[in-house]
This record gives structure tokens, sequence and C-alpha cells, in this order.
């Protein structure tokens, strides 16, 4: 059995644990969640633990794997504490700072420990920035709109960044951007990240989506992709948990997992 901890037990928290709970293979052994310290009810009516400090959970469980959906705040202690520990992470926090990551494949690769971190779980959604790239050799213009739930703290998503970052990298020059003469209000036209225009969107009734808009002469091509529940994840979270059993590096990026690099 691999012996998993969820780290955040929020509505994407509370969607990994009854994930993890399903197979065969697998068993939640604690939660952490930084804003609350004291046992809660979890799927089927079992109650786990809830811990604030990952350092005291995992002296205490000994898991496997560690399975962080919260926020780029809380996200590098919980690093620290896994690598210290011997804990394999799966993070699929947005935000991460860069030199997070940076201690983290370096922490990997010292303690030959896998570990995931992706800007998406949600297999479509790596199909998807998989197909952007393809498409990015072939256009001079792009922008992506991304929309997610009002809850959201951070925009654009770490997808969005993600995706301009890899379709300006197969490109090979930053995209051509056209900006406004004229603002009406400030911020009209959304970010840039490497000529690509990037728009937020937040209202309640989105889960997360995503479009890549190209745009050429007589022509545009349009590429979206929607989770429309929280269940998108968790395939790409279960291979996650699974495939740092086997491997001794830091992975990043879901699309390494499944064959699409």
């Amino acid at each position: 059995m691999i012996r998993v901890v969820v780290s955040g037990y929020g509505q994407m928290g509370r969607t990994v644990v009854a994930a993890v709970e399903a197979q065969d293979d697998m068993e939640v052994v604690g939660v952490l969640e930084p804003l609350q310290g004291s046992g809660a009810p979890a799927t089927g009516g079992t109650v786990y633990g809830i811990h604030a400090d990952p350092t005291t959970l995992f002296a205490t469980v000994h898991p496997d794997v560690v399975v962080d959906f919260t926020n780029a705040a809380w996200t590098p202690r919980l690093v620290e504490a896994a690598l210290a520990a011997g804990v394999r992470p799966v993070i699929g926090t947005s935000g991460v700072p860069g030199a997070t990551i940076d201690a983290l494949r370096a922490g990997c690769a010292e303690r030959k420990l896998g570990g995931v971190v992706a800007a998406n779980f949600a297999l479509g959604a790596v199909v998807l920035m998989h197909l952007a790239q393809i498409a990015a050799r072939y256009f001079d213009a792009a922008e992506v709109i991304e929309l997610h739930h009002d809850r959201k703290v951070d925009s654009p998503s770490g997808t969005a960044l993600a995706t301009a970052r890899l379709m300006r990298a197969a490109r090979g020059s930053d995209f051509a951007y056209r900006s406004s003469d004229l603002e009406h209000v400030p911020g009209a036209r959304g970010a840039v990240e490497g000529g690509v225009g990037l728009h937020s969107v937040r209202l309640p009734g989105f889960v997360a989506s995503q479009e890549v808009i190209f745009g050429g002469l007589g022509q545009t091509l349009t590429l979206r992709h929607d989770s429309t529940g929280r269940e998108s994840f968790m395939p790409g979270v279960l291979l996650a948990v699974r495939e740092v059993m086997e491997r001794e590096a830091l992975v990043e990026g879901l699309d390494a997992l499944i064959g699409l690099r």
C-alpha cells in the first residue's frame, strides 16, 4: 500500500482523499491543513487527525507520498519538511516560487526521491498544452483566456502561464503582440508573457477552463479544454502518486508521464 498524506482540505483536497481511498493500492494516512489543527470527518465518515505541522505528521505516520493542493505561501514549508523526511512530493499548487522548485529539484536528486510538480493534472489540459506548442510554430500571434472559479487566489493561472512559456519556447521568439493605442480602462488588454496575451476570468460556476487562440492572415485556430468537475484532475494525480514510487528525481509537468515528452 502507498501511504499518502493529503495537504490541503478544501474542495480539491477532499476530492483527492476520496480518490486515494477508492484505490486498492493506496491509503490516506493523514491530512495537512495550515489553517486547522483538529480532527474532521473525511470521505465515507472516516476521521483523520488534521494537522498544521508537516514535520510532526510525517514523523508520526511515515507516509510515502504527500499530495499538495494548497497555496504558494504554504508549499515551500511543506517541500522542506517532505525532503527532510524522505516523503515523495506531488505538487499541484499554483504559483509556487521558482526558488522552491529549484530546491525541490535539487533535494529529490540528492535523496533519489521521485517527485512531480505540474501546472495541471487534468489529462485533457496537458494534451492542450502539447498541441499549443505544436501550433505555436505556425502562427505569429496568440492569446490565452483562462476561466476559473471565483475563489481562485492567483492570476493568471499556473496553467496559462506555463502554456504561454511553452508556446514561446516552441516558437523560439516572442509572439507579435498588438497593444491598444487607447485604453479607456487601464489593463483592458490583460497581461503579456512572451508576446502572448493573458486574460483571467473569475466567476462562480467555473472549475477550470482554458482557451488558446492563434491568429494569422485570414484565419484563427482555437484550442479549448474544460474541467467541469474536480474529478477531472484525479487520474493525473493518481498516476503521479504511483509514478513517484518508481522514480529517483523530480518530474516537471505531467506530459512526461503520459508520453508527450
